[in-house]
């Protein structure tokens, strides 16, 4: 199936539910541009040489989301462009985060990202440092907290995944009676989406699912 068949079903799936990001990882500049020809102008990566690199080569009109974990010394090199940060999980990068962006007098949108998997080898933040973590970026001005992000264990176990998920919009919920500005719950990948938005997520990051699997 063609790469707009596959946007054009997603689409439909979530149509009014959720925001499509499409992830561009590792794929072509040909290929992303067919996305973009299908109406996509949003596009996640998670290196951030690649990201730099499709930036300068792209339309200007795309919404570049960083979606990977994020090394602090790598952050120079987005914060004049990025759309929105998923991936905020310690203060330190907090911290540069916001120093790199007053250098463009501008606000960085960012999503914290928690973690709910069992598995070691995801990043987040622990749910139960939430609230203080969250309280301590207030003295952060050049970001802008607007929801969380994170991503179910990596399993065929669809009772465990779903678990995950709902944990995760409980605690979207209790964190936006606190603040309205929190309006991003991106959860849900290729082979879980659809559970994502049945749980409440109104972000879904999407890559191999439109582009077919990766052999690298």
């Amino acid at each position: 199936m063609s790469i707009k068949d596959q946007i054009s079903i997603i689409n439909s799936e979530i149509k009014g539910k959720a925001e499509l990001v499409v992830v561009s990882k590792t794929r072509s500049i040909d290929e992303i541009i067919e996305a973009y020809d299908q109406g996509q102008k949003k596009f996640g990566e998670n290196r951030v040489n690649e990201l730099v690199e499709k930036f300068n080569k792209l339309p200007n009109d795309i919404d570049w989301h960083m979606i990977g974990h994020l090394q602090k010394n790598k952050v120079k090199y987005i914060s004049e462009f990025v759309s929105l940060i998923h991936s905020l999980d310690r203060l330190s990068l907090a911290k540069e985060i916001d120093k790199n962006a007053k250098k463009y007098n501008r606000s960085i949108d960012c999503l914290i990202q928690i973690k709910i998997s069992k598995d070691e080898t995801k990043y987040g933040l622990n749910p139960s440092s939430l609230n203080s973590f969250y309280s301590d970026l207030k003295e952060f001005e050049n970001i802008n907290i607007i929801g969380l992000m994170a991503m179910a264990s990596f399993t065929k176990n669809q009772d465990l995944i779903a678990d995950e998920f709902k944990e995760m919009q409980e605690i979207f919920v209790g964190m936006k009676a606190i603040n309205s500005n929190f309006k991003i719950l991106s959860i849900g990948m290729s082979d879980d989406y659809s559970l994502a938005v049945e749980n409440g997520s109104n972000m879904i990051r999407v890559g191999s699912k439109i582009f077919g699997k990766r052999n690298y």
